[in-house]
């Protein structure tokens, strides 16, 4: 299959969204710009890390400009979406690497998410004299704004599973788990 390339540059909209109830959710990074939509599904974990990051990425900015770049401190009201991802949900790949810049003239973030591929496969590419990496790609270009947004939204539905064992800190089922921590007896 060829490579795709979905870039939003900047997208209407792009936000961390899941499908399925509490313990069997699927986690999708979605972007939307007028009739195109491009869904990509990834690890609760991966979206957790993203969120961090851009957050940490958009503080270093702010620290290094003085303040005087566009990015606010906190998620404006105005930027927040808390609306459920768009349908038809259609995951066009599941996401193994991604890679985070500010760019400096146009005062934007830029992430990219890269289809899960065999690492032999791209390097192969690559050492062919190719300089192109065989994998989908997922790039999108926020404002500090926009970045804010998706975090703020990121970690909420990282936040929204199943809460943790008080005494292990392993997810709790509706009825419950067998805690390690108490001997193997249901919690």
């Amino acid at each position: 299959m060829p490579r795709q390339v979905f870039d939003y540059d900047p997208p209407e909209r792009f936000v961390a969204g899941t499908t399925g109830p509490p313990g069997a959710r699927t986690f999708f990074l979605q972007a939307r710009s007028g009739a195109a939509l491009t869904s990509v599904a990834l690890e609760k974990t991966q979206v957790a890390a993203l969120a961090e990051r851009v957050e940490e990425l958009l503080d270093e900015v702010v620290r290094r400009s003085g303040g005087a770049a566009p990015v606010p401190a906190v998620t404006p009201a105005d930027a927040r979406d808390d609306a459920p991802l768009d349908t038809p949900i259609e995951e066009e790949f599941r996401v193994g690497t991604m890679t985070l810049a500010w760019d400096g003239d146009r005062q934007l973030v830029v992430i990219e998410c890269f289809e899960v591929g065999e690492d032999d496969d791209a390097e192969a590419a690559l050492a062919a004299g190719g300089d192109d990496d065989p994998r989908s790609l997922l790039r999108v270009s926020l404002s500090g704004a926009s970045a804010r947004a998706f975090c703020s939204r990121a970690l909420a539905v990282v936040a929204a599973g199943r809460p943790p064992c008080p005494f292990c800190g392993d997810p709790l089922d509706p009825a419950g788990h067998v805690c390690p921590r108490a001997n193997g007896y249901r919690r």
